[in-house]
């Protein structure tokens, strides 16, 4: 049985998110907010909680798993940029775009992207998201909380854990945080693709 968090969107109370932080550690897969949609999270080691996210979405191994990151320099140390793509990345973060990038040798090779060694980075611009990622101390590897069969990604944290409740370990809500999915940016290929138009603005990108 998942246990549930209430947490303030704007002001996450301290001891909360160290409890769910202590989850993760353990070994947990957690459902939390971003500034876009609801997301699936676990440690980066978690091969467990991986194959859960798999399992719970029904992902190939084509699908690109996010790293949740809390700020550039964290991002900067699990993908590779050069200084144009460096540039771009920072004007746009933090906010509510996910980046394919290629990925550095700290990224486990079941998280990368089978031919093309890629892996998605996005640092969120959400306090409670933030928060917890501070507190975790490293990036969590994340997916959309997007159920198969179902056109929009879940909204509430009560629907959540009332679905979800024999396949997650915590359900940390905030209050809604919508249903329009990240802005995808590809850089993988040296420019900019927008593989997905979503949240984040590509005015930018194109």
């Amino acid at each position: 049985m998942a246990k549930y968090f209430d947490v303030h969107p704007e002001s996450p109370q301290p001891r909360t998110i160290s409890t769910v932080a202590a989850s993760l550690r353990s070994g947990d897969l957690i459902a939390y907010p971003t500034d876009s949609c609801f997301a699936l999270g676990c440690r980066l080691d978690n091969h467990d909680g991986l194959e859960r996210i798999r399992s719970i979405r029904r992902l190939d191994e084509r699908h690109h798993f996010t790293l949740m990151c809390v700020d550039f320099a964290q991002l900067g140390q699990f993908v590779q940029l050069d200084n144009h793509v460096f540039r771009a990345v920072k004007a746009a973060t933090p906010g509510s775009y996910t980046f394919i990038l290629p990925a550095t040798k700290e990224v486990p090779r079941r998280l990368m992207h089978p031919r093309k060694k890629t892996v998605g980075v996005r640092i969120p611009d959400h306090a409670v998201t933030r928060a917890l990622l501070a507190e975790l101390g490293e990036p969590l590897l994340s997916s959309t909380l997007l159920l198969p069969g179902e056109e929009e990604p879940m909204t509430q944290g009560w629907e959540i854990k009332e679905r979800l409740d024999h396949l997650l370990e915590a359900v940390v809500d905030s209050g809604d945080c919508g249903t329009e999915p990240t802005t995808v940016i590809d850089f993988s290929g040296g420019g900019a693709e927008i593989v997905r138009r979503g949240a984040g603005d590509t005015t930018r990108f194109e």
